[in-house]
Order: structure tokens, then sequence, then C-alpha cells
């Protein structure tokens, strides 16, 4: 992988690596421990930058592919009706966006209810639908399994999904 391929301190607090969806040179996509919405990522950069600004063009080059594979894949499985991202970086300071996707109404996986609450305000990230350790390990599977193949390394991926 590039320069950018290396692993910060904020990707750590994130899960990295066991909570990885889907890993770019220069960006990582993480399935958010707490699970505000169902579905919600971090993407987190794998540059020590700690503004946006001060992320390479290289990354932000490569945004243009990570976005639409978030939103196209989060879309498809869990049929979101709004995608919100925040970046906040007030405790965790390297480059990072929480990805929430929003729902007007409960979505059920797994044998969850998730709900959120705060539609149609901001998210509320204080708010986390709880699920046990099964059913986060199912929707981490579900997202690695439904990811698109080819441009970012899935962890446990062993063949080509099905064209979408």
């Amino acid at each position: 992988m590039s320069a950018g391929s290396g692993v910060t301190e904020t990707m750590l607090r994130f899960g990295y690596p066991q909570f990885t969806v889907a890993e770019y040179p220069h960006w990582v996509v993480l399935l958010r421990d707490r699970q505000a919405t169902l579905g919600a990522l971090v993407v987190a950069c794998r540059e020590e930058a700690t503004a946006f600004g001060d992320v390479t063009s290289a990354a932000f080059g490569e945004l243009g592919q990570v976005v639409p594979e978030i939103e196209g894949t989060l879309l498809r499985v869990f049929r979101y009706d709004k995608i919100n991202y925040l970046m906040l970086m007030m405790v965790d300071p390297h480059v990072h966006f929480h990805v929430i996707p929003r729902y007007a109404a409960a979505r059920e996986f797994d044998g969850v209810t998730f709900v959120d609450p705060a539609w149609p305000r901001p998210p509320d990230l204080g708010h986390a639908n709880e699920i046990g350790e099964p059913a986060r390990n199912a929707l981490l599977r579900h997202l690695r399994e439904a990811w698109p193949r080819g441009s970012a390394t899935v962890p446990g991926a062993s063949e080509p999904s099905p064209s979408r």
C-alpha cells in the first residue's frame, strides 16, 4: 500500500482491525461499535493528518471512490432514507468521518430493532441501539459480504461478490 497506509491512534480507538469493513490505500471503513443507527460507520484516514486540509491530494481523490461505495452498499442492504456525514474530531484527533444512515422508521436486522430517535433532526451520537456481540458480528459480516470487490480489501473476502 501507499505511504498513507499507516495505522493511526484514531483508527485503533474505533476498533481497527477488528471492526474493519473495507480498506483502501488512504482510508479504512469501520463499523461503529456504538450503532447510533443501523449500519453506522467510521471512515478514517490512514494519514497522520489532524486537519482535513492537511490530507494529501491522493487521499482526497480516493474519497471519490470510497463515498459512492459506502452509499451504494448501505442503500442496497439497509435502504436508508438519508445519510449524514459528520467530521467532528473533538476527541479523536486524526481525520475521520462518522457515517450515519438515517431512517424515518425502525429497521430490523438479525432479530434486533434499530431506531433513529432523532429523525428528522441531526443524529444523536449519544444514542446507541443495544446490540450484543452476535448481532454486531452478523452486521459486520453482512457489510463485508455486500461490499464491492476490486477497489477495496475486504477482510475475509475470498471471492468476488456478484455484480451489482
